[in-house]
């Protein structure tokens, strides 16, 4: 039987509504995958229109297992339809995963636009595939989405370029979960891998030292040459202490040593506060938050003090503690964010954000401002 033969017989089964035909649909579309008549469905346009509105019936209608089936079968194939492959891969994430993972028939453009419209768990299915070109890199890379970057860098079946790498490496200072995946990269350079190594724990420390032959001594003194710095002497109850410091760009650099050696924690945020160290306070809270360091500087000066109850939510800042900084941070900027008033108030209008709740929540306010 030819393929246009077959074809005409799967119309048909589409058009029926009984559950029996719509399974026995599926079983032929799974027979005609098998075929070594594939070659013709590729070649011919009209056959690929005909079966390309077969499926969509199907997909439109079908049941989720029946989908997901579906998506199993057709995923390694290079002659689905296109239209089809891209509705798959924008269902549900465990229908869509073999075939973000596996299908030739997504090209890079499919791929980033699905970067951009698809849920986080598509997304990093997506940076997970075994062949990525330079343009889904760069999304992801521009995206700067820790689970998304981390499953980049967990891809071993892709070579990375020295300027990823590079990328990612500087990203790590902050996305603890990048830290192992790129430790492990064979593509790593010298380099990155000395840069790497300030902001590892010890074991990985120590791959790094045996797979690129660094220099431990000459690294740990720089390491700890840094934490002296960033401390400037003695550490208190939360392991990190302040530093006097002349403006804010060296408070910023001072921020990024303590995160350097691991050290940046929420707790020094009302350290620097009670310390008169409102620059410090923002770089810090910047760095913690990765957010923009304009955004927090806006934040401190509006009228909502709202916006600083986010941000701090979004670090890991106890609601119970806010009242307290938000009265630190007042005293230190002349009433402002908000003009004075009743912190506790504040707090109690707040809805009760998750960490990622409010971190999203704040950029979003900061954004449309």
């Amino acid at each position: 039987m030819s393929v246009a033969v077959r074809a005409d017989d799967l119309l048909r089964l589409a058009r029926s509504k009984a559950p029996a035909d719509r399974e026995r649909l599926l079983m032929a579309v799974v027979d005609l995958c098998a075929t070594s008549d594939a070659r013709e469905v590729k070649a011919s346009r009209p056959i690929q229109d005909l079966l390309s509105s077969i499926f969509m019936t199907l997909v439109v209608e079908a049941e989720r297992d029946i989908r997901r089936r579906l998506a199993e079968k057709l995923a390694p194939v290079d002659w689905a339809p296109v239209a089809l492959i891209n509705v798959l891969a924008l269902d549900e994430i465990e229908i869509a995963r073999p075939v973000i993972a596996q299908s030739p028939v997504l090209q890079d453009g499919d791929l980033v636009r699905l970067l951009l419209e698809a849920t986080l768990e598509h997304q990093v299915e997506i940076a997970r595939r075994p062949r990525l070109g330079e343009p889904v890199i760069a999304a992801i890379l521009a995206s700067q989405k820790p689970a998304v970057m981390t499953a980049l860098a967990a891809n071993t079946e892709i070579e990375l370029t020295p300027e990823n790498l590079s990328r990612l490496v500087y990203a790590a200072r902050r996305i603890a979960t990048l830290r192992a995946p790129l430790a492990r990269r064979k593509d790593l350079t010298p380099d990155l891998a000395r840069e790497l190594y300030v902001w590892v724990g010890q074991s990985l420390r120590q791959q790094l030292a045996k797979d690129f032959r660094l220099n431990l001594d000459a690294l740990d003194d720089a390491l700890a040459e840094a934490v002296r710095e960033a401390h400037g002497g003695q550490a208190d109850d939360e392991g990190v202490i302040g530093v006097e410091t002349i403006d804010a760009a060296a408070e910023g650099r001072l921020v990024g040593k303590l995160a350097a050696a691991g050290q940046l924690k929420p707790g020094y945020l009302m350290r620097a506060l009670r310390e008169g160290k409102l620059p410090r306070f923002i770089s810090a809270l910047a760095m913690l938050g990765d957010f923009d360091l304009d955004h927090v500087h806006r934040a401190v000066g509006s009228e909502r003090p709202e916006l600083l109850a986010m941000a701090c939510a979004a670090v890991g800042i106890d609601r119970s503690a806010f009242p307290t900084v938000l009265g630190l941070v007042w005293k230190l900027n002349g009433g402002r964010p908000g003009g004075g008033g009743d912190a506790r108030a504040v707090v109690a209008d707040l809805p009760a954000y998750t960490p990622a709740a409010a971190a999203a929540a704040f950029r979003e306010a900061l954004q449309a401002a």
